[in-house]
Formats: structure tokens, sequence, C-alpha cells
């Protein structure tokens, strides 16, 4: 991640410290690695004032990193304020855990299941293997999302030169456009920090030339031009080449050497290319002052919105998001109503959310930001059920994508009193995938999407459908969690209408809704 150049005070000896910044420049176009990068520099890397989430993407090679008896990393983790948690193999939708290749990260972020994948990291708060926890879990969802493929990957073929370009397998080329292509997606989620830790080294010389080239284009040359404040990589690759290669933070400064040593694994684990607890325990050192250093840079310039619609991979809101502070920041300055510790629970002012008489301002867009996936929505005075208008949906979904129109508010509402929800649809189409939700949870920060689905194939054309729905009959997805569930109406966040679209083609269509209201008690 590039950071931004340190601004902290008068040198004393500025001249003196000129002369040194140019001959580290000097030093670093010769060599390709730096002592210091002068432009890379902060007041101080400052642990967290709070307890932030963190989840770990690994195998075998991160699980001895993270124990107490290898690595320590968890525990060091810990004892800097992060609380951790870590997928294995076997986690998460599919088994998707199983797959930590460079070449599976594209399915993790940005492909078709991708929403499924990251709702569940997002809200992971289980540990996969042995290390320590010093705290209780906070809350909310994992802020910063480390990932790391096994030493395998290492083994590079090609030249270690190759441009970034499209193909098969563990090339450099295919490699670094795989990198290239998840931009896209860690730019529309600046509410997380994403942190890659490269592949550690192997002892085999074959193809060293070429993990060593890729992984210092990943530290230098990956992040050229990119954006964001919310990407950051750990060579834990060069780390391990050597005692005297380095990637750490020393004084405020990123500090990045990489030419002490050979290209291969310096501290194998009894022959196997697993590295030793040596090894681990001097990435631990040098890792934790780096993440620090990373996490304050991102933490200055991270935006106060919300992720309301609790989706995973959705960019932000489109319209009409309101702005709170993240679980444990200060509160804003005062003209802005703070965020309460518990939010108060609003009783319901009656049994009509909205009627589309008046413009509906309140409603919002969340999209599938991976694909180019559209949705558009109106008050439509053409085509009301009663009254004067409706709620007019223009949708247009890439292949086995989603979309939702959403009404979700800034603090728990009490439906207790009633027993569902009731809404008039009418759709232009005779196979729209369509799911009603009844959002449920505490904040917009931490929303559960519980879900209702019409059966596909049912008819159109022939006018508005009145839909009740029950409590009981809304369900919590299998990518949100546990199928069984039960929406609480006591604590309800909104509600939404959510399109997904199949495989293989494209879903386009219009839909309209009205009068939608709580059902009464009998």
């Amino acid at each position: 991640m590039r950071s931004p150049t340190f601004l902290g005070g008068v040198f004393r000896s500025y001249r003196c410290r000129q002369t040194i910044a140019a001959w580290v420049t000097a030093f670093c176009l010769v060599t390709g690695c730096s002592a210091a990068d002068p432009q890379s520099q902060s007041p101080r890397a400052r642990k967290p004032d709070r307890a932030v989430k963190l989840v770990f993407i690994h195998h075998s090679c991160g699980e001895n990193w993270l124990a107490d008896d290898n690595g320590g990393l968890g525990r060091a983790l810990a004892d800097s304020g992060y609380f951790v948690s870590d997928t294995n193999y076997g986690w998460g939708p599919e088994g998707i855990g199983d797959r930590t290749d460079i070449t599976d990260w594209p399915e993790w972020f940005v492909g078709r299941r991708s929403r499924h994948y990251l709702a569940a990291l997002y809200r992971e708060a289980g540990q996969h293997c042995s290390y320590t926890r010093t705290a209780a879990d906070p809350g909310g969802e994992n802020e910063i999302v480390m990932f790391k493929s096994c030493f395998p990957n290492s083994n590079l073929e090609g030249r270690p030169g190759d441009p970034p370009a499209r193909g098969e397998g563990l090339t450099v080329a295919n490699t670094k456009a795989i990198y290239v292509a998840l931009l896209k997606y860690f730019l529309s989620r600046p509410d997380k920090l994403f942190v890659v830790v490269t592949a550690p080294p192997v002892q085999d010389r074959t193809w060293a030339a070429n993990a060593r080239a890729f992984n210092k284009w990943l530290v230098r040359d990956w992040l050229t031009g990119y954006a964001g404040k919310n990407v950051a990589v750990f060579d834990f690759y060069n780390v391990l080449t050597s005692p005297r290669n380095h990637h750490r933070c020393r004084d405020g400064k990123i500090e990045y050497i990489c030419d002490q040593g050979g290209d291969t694994l310096h501290y194998p684990s009894d022959g196997d290319d697993h590295p030793s607890a040596a090894g681990n325990r001097k990435a631990t050192a040098e890792f934790v002052s780096l993440l620090n250093y990373h996490y304050d840079q991102w933490a200055a310039a991270r935006p106060r919105t919300s992720a309301a619609h609790g989706s995973g991979a959705a960019a932000p809101p489109t319209k009409g998001e309101k702005s709170l502070p993240a679980k444990g920041e200060k509160s804003p300055p005062p003209e802005n109503d703070p965020e309460p510790a518990k939010p108060a629970i609003v009783a319901a002012a009656g049994d009509l959310l909205d009627d589309f008489e008046s413009d509906p301002k309140a409603w919002q867009a969340f999209l599938d930001s991976a694909t180019d996936t559209r949705l558009t929505f109106r008050r439509d005075t053409t085509r009301p059920h009663a009254g004067k208008a409706s709620l007019r949906i223009d949708y247009d979904l890439a292949p086995e994508s989603w979309a939702l129109c959403s009404l979700v508010f800034d603090r728990p509402r009490d439906w207790s009193r009633f027993r569902g929800l009731s809404l008039y649809l009418h759709t232009d189409t005779t196979n729209p995938s369509v799911a009603i939700v009844g959002y449920g949870g505490k904040t917009q920060d931490e929303l559960l999407n519980f879900e209702y689905r019409l059966a596909e194939g049912h008819e159109a054309g022939n006018g508005w459908r009145r839909l009740d729905i029950p409590w009981a009959q809304l369900k919590l997805p299998e990518w949100q969690g546990d199928r069984n569930a039960k929406y609480n109406p006591g604590s309800a966040m909104g509600v939404a209408i959510a399109i997904h679209s199949s495989a293989g083609n494209r879903l386009t269509g219009t839909l309209w809704i009205d009068d939608v209201r709580l059902l009464a008690d009998k």
C-alpha cells in the first residue's frame, strides 16, 4: 500500500537527512530493494486503541504461524488489540476454505459465489486451529482480512519479468493478473483492510528467482496507482529467506530489505518446506509492527459508512445510507447523532411501512459490486395498486448475481404486536427469482437477512398479487448463518426486495411493489 508522506515536525539535521534519503533512493534503483522507503513514514505505528476484529485465511503454514508453541502470531496479535479468527480446511460455504491457492482468490473475492463466501468470512468469529485469545468477541464484522497461500505457490513458472496476463495455473503472468483483478473489489470496500501475506519460500531453487520477482512486484508495483488506502502486503516469503532480510516497521518507517540472502527457504522444518518455529517467530515480530502501521494509516482514512446491506460482497449503498461510527470509535461531532452502544428499540408507529404516495427517499439499492449488475427504482404514477403511485424497480443482473431494493432503519423497531409482512407485487416476467427480506439485528452494521423466496414461475401480467408473509416463513439463508434461526420481530431493521439470477443468463425486467404493511393479529 502506498502510504502518505510523513509530515511530522522539523528535522534538526534536515540537510543530512536529505543526503541519506537520496543515497537510499539510488540504492533502491540498483538493488530493487530498500533499506527504508523514505516516502513510507508515519509518526508511529500505533496499535489499535480498541478491539479490532481480524480474520486470517490459511492452511497448515498459517496454523503453525498462529500457534502459541510455534510462531505465536495469534497471541502477539491479541496482545496488540486484535481479536483474531481464522479459516482452515473444510471451512465455509461449499468448503471454500479448502481452496487457498493464488488461483483460488478470484473465487473468494470476485467470483459468482463470492457474496456467500465473503458474508460468511466477514461474520466468522471462530477458531479453526489453536492459539490464545485474550479478550471476548467485541461483536460486529471482521474489519481486517488476511489471506495467504501455502508454499507450493512459490513454484511459479514463466520468467521473472513477465507482465500481468491471464492464463492458466501458477505462472508469474497469471498470478500478477489475478492480483490486479482483485483490486476492483477491494476498492469497493474501503471499510475493510485487506492484507496479502505472500506464500512462504521452498528449498528447491528451480523457480526461486520467479518467486522473488513476483513478491517484490506485489510489494513495490502492484498498488501503484491504486486509489484506496485499504490494501497492504506483508512479504512473508522475503522474511523467511534470510535472517538479514526484513519487512517491518521501524521508527515509523517501512523497512524492506530483500537482497541479504538467497531466494529459498532459510528456516525449514527438518527438511520440510513448512517454515520452522524460528522463522515463524521472526515473521511474527516483523508482521505485527507492519500491521499496526497499515492499520493506523487505514483507520485515519477509513470512511465512516455502514455496510447496511449485510451482504458481504456489495459495494457501499448507492443512496440514502446513513453514516454511523464503527463500534468502539469516538462519536462524530455533536451535530451528528452518535450510535448508542445499545440502540433503543422504537415502537412501530402503525402498520403502514410505505404506500409510495410520496418520493421513496428512504429506500436504497444494494448491488453485487463484482459484476455489472444494475438496479434502479422510482415512484411510478402509471401503475398503482391503490392510491396514486407504486414503486417501480428496474433490474439488469449479470449471470448468477443479485440486487436489492431496501428500506433500512437507523435503529431497531418493535414489530412484535404484528404477525408478519404484507405487500402487493406485480411483475412483467413469468420467472423472476424474487425474495422478500425482513432485516433483523440491532444496527446497520450487523444486519441479518431473513428471506421469504417466492416460487419461481408465478404468473406475470395478471395484475397485482398480494403477499402475506408470517414471521415464521422468514428464513436465514445458508450463506449468512444458521438456517434454523428465527426472525425476531421485536428487533426489526427493515425490509427489502431481493432479486437473484441463475448461472448462464442475464436477468432483466421490471417489477412493482405497493402498500408495504405489517400484518395485524387477527
